[in-house]
């Protein structure tokens, strides 16, 4: 894992931008799994920027939904669905037909789970793996365990998970989430993880260290070949 250090958010955003940049200009229909929360918000504002002095650059690509919170309606304001739908796929044009994502709310959560995997394995995995860092070390909601899972599946949240604000904007809490997993995750051929926020120093630090554990899923990065960190002077 590389690690790249920003004066500030806005710096740090504009690069990670010009990376999502960079892998449409070399494929269009490159195939990126994206993450929700505050650090990847301002990237995907200055990618709808793009967007609107080149849209055939985006024509083609893809996207796939990193995690979802289980058990809570597709359409409540506080879901992945809900940022996604605001922050990339109608800013940026996206059909349905170039957009796979976990319900919220299915019949069958493990048969959602083996739906989305089908749908990875059919559009030759991932391309450009867009992460986040979790309070508790988590990468999409692969939380620290004493093992972790390689596929799709459905995770038991853990107490400071739940604590995320878009879980303690919610009236009902979700009971579990739905998540990539992390041979899903560390298959991919470039990954992006973006860490912003003077609440994440100590987990960071953790990061950084470069001791491996499935006590901090995101340490696994390490063993990935071409995953590139991005963070701001706040945390490193």
């Amino acid at each position: 894992m590389k690690v790249e250090t920003f004066e500030d958010y806005e710096a740090m955003s504009q690069k990670a931008k010009e990376i999502i940049v960079a892998e449409l200009s070399a494929r269009k229909d490159t195939l990126i799994c994206a993450a929700t929360g505050k650090s990847p918000t301002r990237m995907y504002e200055l990618v709808a920027d793009e967007f609107n002095r080149q849209p055939a650059l985006f024509s083609k690509m893809r996207i796939l939904k990193l995690d979802e919170w289980g058990n809570i309606p597709m359409e409540h304001p506080k879901t992945c669905e809900t940022y996604l739908q605001t922050h990339v796929i109608q800013p940026l044009r996206i059909d349905t037909d170039r957009y796979v994502s976990f319900l919220s709310n299915p019949g069958d959560p493990h048969e959602e789970c083996i739906r989305i995997q089908k749908e990875i394995d059919r559009m030759g995995g991932i391309d450009l793996c867009i992460l986040g860092l979790g309070m508790n070390g988590h990468i999409g909601l692969n939380e620290p365990a004493d093992f972790l899972q390689p596929d799709c599946h459905v995770a038991d949240l853990s107490e400071m998970t739940l604590q995320h604000p878009m879980a303690t904007a919610m009236e009902e809490k979700p009971g579990y989430g739905f998540t990539l997993g992390m041979a899903d995750i560390l298959q991919s051929r470039k990954i992006l993880l973006l860490v912003h926020g003077s609440n994440k120093n100590r987990i960071s630090r953790e990061l950084f260290s470069g001791r491996i554990s499935t006590k901090i899923p995101a340490s696994f990065l390490w063993l990935h070949p071409d995953t590139m960190c991005l963070t701001d002077n706040e945390i490193y």
